[in-house]
């Protein structure tokens, strides 16, 4: 089930100031050790248009990535109780408003992520109406479904709290066939020659469905 780069770039066209539909955006901040120095969760729409832009430019890395070789996909293989597919259900189906569920996420995260220095983790809640289109392709105008989805980024922190280039995340559920592939998640890694293996340990993916 190898990842169509069409549906990719159909999420990330949307990640403008004028076109977005993010609802939130909500993290943590970590030292190298894991210990959490911080936390935030604002309403994304409440974010001046440049902070806006700033935070869409770190989402847009996870879909934008060279698919199939920086972003890869994965099945869960762990059963779905008390895992961390349970956790990011619950964290979608709330759209991040769940302070509770997220603190969870971040002591999951930070306990197994590899890291020589400070680093923020930055969760995004999008829902995206698909529109319809008609047997020809040609986009009819209303909304058949929507997608629901969170995008997840971790980067190093430069200065006052600001991001770097994004190391690695992922996009859950992931995006198939128009629809939500409930049981999968787009891995990023942007050194696909030294990844963060442990990313997929965090997750309970194993290898890549090609």
């Amino acid at each position: 089930m190898k990842i169509n780069r069409e549906e990719m770039l159909a999420l990330t066209r949307r990640m403008t100031v004028k076109r977005t539909s993010m609802t939130r955006i909500a993290g943590c901040y970590a030292d190298a050790e894991g210990g959490i120095d911080g936390t935030f969760n604002v309403n994304f729409l409440k974010l001046s248009p440049s902070e806006q832009e700033q935070n869409l430019e770190l989402a847009k890395a996870v879909p934008f990535a060279q698919t199939n070789q920086n972003l890869k996909r994965y099945l869960f293989r762990k059963p779905k109780e008390e895992s961390m597919q349970q956790l990011l259900l619950g964290i979608r189906e709330c759209g991040l408003k769940n302070d509770a569920l997220l603190d969870v996420f971040y002591e999951k995260m930070t306990e197994q992520y590899q890291s020589e220095k400070e680093y923020g983790i930055y969760v995004f809640h999008d829902r995206y109406d698909i529109p319809a289109k008609a047997k020809d392709k040609e986009r009819l105008g209303e909304s058949e479904q929507m997608f629901e989805y969170l995008i997840c980024v971790i980067a190093p922190i430069i200065g006052d709290y600001e991001p770097g280039e994004p190391e690695c995340g992922f996009l859950f559920p992931a995006f198939f066939d128009g629809g939500a592939a409930m049981n999968c998640v787009d891995v990023f890694q942007k050194n696909a020659e030294y990844p963060h293996e442990e990313l997929k340990k965090i997750l309970g993916v194993e290898g890549d469905l090609e």
